[in-house]
């Protein structure tokens, strides 16, 4: 596995990301040494709020909600997935499937002895989140979930067909423009420029090319048994799970429905729409994240 490490100096100057590094160091599974990044701000004693980006951002996806749940008092915690972000990436595609980006992350969360957590995951940080909480459901506290399932092989919308298509044979994948196109309120030039600085040129963007296949959406993927073992411990969750999907995102529309219906947690729980928010809702309604997460968390 040839491992590609993106130079610091990417990551100078992006706007409101002023955030110091924290390193974890994890195993790939061949031989190597993986270097993770993740945030970690705020109060080192606190309940962490753990916050999982998915395809293809990474935590800058979450700047103002860091500093706004920070500004409340909470410890809050963002990892760059692997191939992401800050964080180490194996140059080739082949490198990358479901079960390794799993393996990772938990190796992560245990590396960092993370406890007492509270979940917001989107996208591909549901994905990979919400496999976190079957394996260790002892170490999370509750759940928010946001524009993003646990597929089984069932199929895929449209919208998520369009996307797998271009994503898989665009020449160049231009991720800042993916970002604001997921959004509603648009991305500055220099928001798009942050979401491009993990990936100096194209060999870097291996695992942004390759999350859209990987997502299991015919009973012949990868990962179908897995995430099937998972819903079954999801059916069995009964800590607080809050779904918040947005009313602009036409791939997830309408996948709150299966956790209102299937994790016990849910039920009772003041579930809602974020109106005005695409698919990235983290940057089209950080503001009203925050004082939701901030709320669920206070049980008020």
């Amino acid at each position: 596995m040839k491992i590609l490490r993106t130079p610091d100096a990417r990551f100078e100057n992006l706007p409101d990301y002023t955030f110091a590094p924290h390193w974890t160091d994890i195993a790939s599974g061949t031989g190597e040494t993986l270097r993770l990044h993740a945030v970690d701000e705020g109060p080192r004693g606190a309940a962490p709020v753990l916050l999982m980006h998915g395809e293809p951002s990474w935590s800058f996806l979450y700047r103002h909600i860091i500093s706004g749940l920070v500004a409340k008092g909470h410890r809050v915690v963002a990892p760059d997935l692997v191939g992401f972000g800050k964080s180490d990436k194996p140059s080739e595609q082949t490198d990358y499937t479901y079960e390794r980006h799993v393996a990772w992350m938990s190796a992560w969360l245990v590396a960092n002895d993370l406890k007492d957590i509270t979940l917001f995951c989107q996208d591909w940080g549901g994905l990979i989140g919400l496999r976190l909480v079957a394996a260790f459901p002892e170490r999370f506290a509750r759940v928010v979930v946001a524009n993003t399932g646990l597929p089984v092989g069932t199929g895929r919308s449209d919208a998520f067909q369009q996307w797998l298509d271009f994503s898989q044979n665009v020449p160049e994948l231009p991720v800042g423009e993916i970002v604001s196109m997921g959004t509603l309120r648009g991305l500055s030039e220099a928001e798009k420029a942050a979401y491009l600085a993990p990936y100096p040129d194209e060999t870097y963007k291996a695992a942004a090319r390759r999350f859209p296949a990987l997502v299991p959406i015919t009973p012949e993927h990868g990962s179908v048994a897995e995430n099937k073992a998972a819903w079954k411990v999801l059916a069995t969750f009964d800590k607080p799970v809050l779904t918040a999907f947005s009313d602009g995102d036409p791939v997830s529309k309408g996948g709150e429905r299966i956790f209102h219906e299937r994790v016990p947690g849910a039920k009772g729980q003041n579930h809602v729409i974020i109106e005005g928010g695409g698919h990235f809702l983290q940057e089209d309604k950080p503001a009203e994240l925050v004082a939701l997460i901030d709320s669920f968390i206070s049980g008020k």
